[in-house]
């Protein structure tokens, strides 16, 4: 098979495309025919060989941890019905994505509903379980208005989705035009360009006079602060990341709630299983709940997709198609 190989951390020009034996299940696994894998922030950091919450794996490594496609073989002791299901899964600690054929427990299996693509529900099984699990530390109703910080990305699509379908009035930040014109598409009531300076008074005048009420924070930094401003007293500040490079440093003084949701947070707050939440944001995406934002890379351009994503190149959830 072809896969995606790292032999020595570094810049993305070290994720190589080579041929390499095809893996075979062991007991209790299977083996899946990839028809997308989805690459994440986490993948670049371990690419460099920075930690995170993964270990940095030894070398030579096929990264990516969500895959999605078809069970084209059974290890001992799986159930012969897996054969031939449409299935996507999280791999784990063990990574193995970015590959034609991958490997995982029969137990990480999540089966595709009908009318969802297979890169679609690798966008569910990752970013869409955690969008409903930040959606879990506050109540958004037809009275919230909810500013989402990087409203065009993976995570932010959703998050504008999800309010959007619960009347909220939406505030959807993203730089540059094409990306405010996505996040306006989406139903956001309010599209701006954080890239501009005069950006939060646009927002106060749209808003005329209402305060914020939810912040779901993935970018950090000064952005996130001026976000943070709009909020009234009593507002929730949800974190969930800071792309910008840093946290938004907040005045402790203000009258808000702030808090890093990622983690044992989001676990715990999930009932202790975050396979729950990849069920809901499948069921999420064949309801249309959900319409995830694709850039799709062919599977060789791995390079390619790294370097897209960590230059903010890209809208939505970023996937490799073999």
């Amino acid at each position: 098979m072809h896969a995606i190989q790292l032999h020595e951390f570094g810049p993305a020009e070290n994720l190589r495309y080579e041929s390499i034996p095809d893996p075979e299940p062991g007991p209790g696994q299977v083996r899946i025919a990839v028809a997308a894998s989805g690459v994440h922030l986490v993948d670049t950091a371990l690419r460099r060989g920075e930690p995170g919450p993964f270990p940095v794996p030894p070398l030579p490594t096929v990264p990516g941890r969500e895959v999605a496609g078809v069970v084209d073989r059974l290890g001992a002791g799986v159930d012969p019905a897996l054969l031939g299901t449409r299935v996507v899964a999280h791999l784990g600690a063990a990574p193995g994505g970015y590959a034609e054929l991958a490997i995982t427990d029969a137990e990480r299996l999540l089966t595709i509903p009908d009318g969802v693509s297979p890169a679609a529900a690798v966008a569910m099984v990752g970013t869409g379980r955690t969008a409903l699990g930040i959606t879990l530390f506050t109540e958004i109703t037809p009275d919230s208005v909810v500013v989402v910080t990087a409203a065009a990305g993976g995570l932010g699509t959703l998050l504008v989705q999800y309010a959007v379908a619960a009347s909220a009035t939406v505030v959807g930040l993203a730089g540059g035009p094409d990306k405010v014109a996505l996040v306006r598409a989406n139903g956001a009531d309010i599209a701006v360009d954080y890239t501009l300076p005069d950006w939060p008074e646009k927002v106060r005048a749209h808003l005329g006079g209402r305060a914020a009420t939810v912040v779901f924070d993935g970018i950090g930094g000064p952005t996130a602060r001026a976000a943070v401003d709009l909020l009234a007293p009593g507002g929730t500040h949800v974190v969930f990341g800071w792309s910008s490079g840093a946290p938004a440093v907040l005045d402790p003084a203000l009258n808000i709630t702030s808090r890093n949701v990622l983690g044992p947070a989001m676990v715990e707050r999930a009932g202790g299983d975050l396979r729950i939440l990849s069920e809901r944001a499948l069921t999420a995406a064949a309801t249309g709940l959900f319409r995830p934002a694709l850039t799709e890379f062919p599977l060789a351009e791995a390079a390619a997709a790294h370097r897209a994503l960590e230059s903010r190149a890209t809208t939505g959830k970023v996937v490799l198609i073999p």
